[in-house]
């Protein structure tokens, strides 16, 4: 029996990394898509391939571009000509003050979690049936009750949370569709504007009392992956309880 296949979208670095060296522990063959973070993603299938040789590929492709998804679509199947799990981790997230906010920020946050995932599931639908796959989705707690002053993203993510449903129907029997909301995980790249006072605000909201880590959310990936064989159309919270607030 030949290898199992995974797909990470936004694989170079953080929460996609992450999934990525999980699902390459479990012995699949990794396709690690970037878009920019082209040099990461390639040192990362480097490290994945000196464990196993020819086990991670690099494919990049700006997810807001349809044409650019077919293509990486395309060369994912010619690579392994199987896919057995599509993980839609990539995602932009900035601010967008409702009186700022222009309709290029619309289109790249849409783009990355909405546009790009939804069609990149249209081009991979037929290979995930074919194996009885799996597809899950990186949406946010945020797309249940908004964030302030990120309204786009907010947006974007709740129409990412109701794709998964959607296509669980849609993809149903042999695919299942499942999504993670992941709550405090990982500080903004700009973490060095946040104070210690103001991680700590944060972190008293939650009531573990602690940040996530990236391995939380690329465990409960693995798990509704592979081992959720009658879990469809849900949405789990890795959240470590902030949901209980609102």
């Amino acid at each position: 029996m030949s290898t199992p296949v995974v797909l990470v979208t936004g694989a170079a670095r953080r929460i996609g990394a992450a999934i990525a060296r999980t699902f390459h522990r479990e012995g699949f063959d990794v396709a690690l898509h970037c878009n920019r973070s082209v040099d990461e993603a390639r040192q990362l299938a480097d490290s994945l391939n000196a464990k196993r040789r020819d086990s991670a590929r690099v494919f990049p492709a700006a997810l807001g571009d349809i044409t650019a998804v077919q293509t990486m679509a395309e060369q994912v199947r010619l690579w392994r000509d199987r896919l057995d799990v599509l993980v839609n981790n990539a995602s932009s997230f900035y601010p967008t003050p409702l009186e700022s906010a222009s309709e290029a920020q619309w289109e790249e946050l849409i783009g990355s979690n909405l546009k790009g995932p939804y069609f990149l599931c249209q081009a991979l639908a037929e290979p995930l049936r074919q194996r009885h796959g799996s597809i899950v989705n990186i949406a946010d707690i945020y797309a249940r009750s908004p964030l302030m002053g990120y309204s786009i993203y907010c947006i974007a993510k709740a129409g990412n949370a109701m794709m998964t449903k959607a296509l669980a129907k849609e993809l149903a029997p042999e695919v299942r569709v499942n999504g993670i909301a992941p709550g405090v995980i990982l500080w903004p790249h700009s973490d060095e504007q946040m104070s210690a006072a103001i991680k700590q605000q944060v972190i008293s909201r939650v009531p573990l009392q602690r940040i996530g880590s990236p391995a939380d959310i690329a465990t409960a990936a693995l798990f509704l992956a592979t081992r959720a064989s009658y879990i469809t159309g849900q949405i789990i919270a890795v959240d470590g309880g902030s949901g209980l607030n609102n």
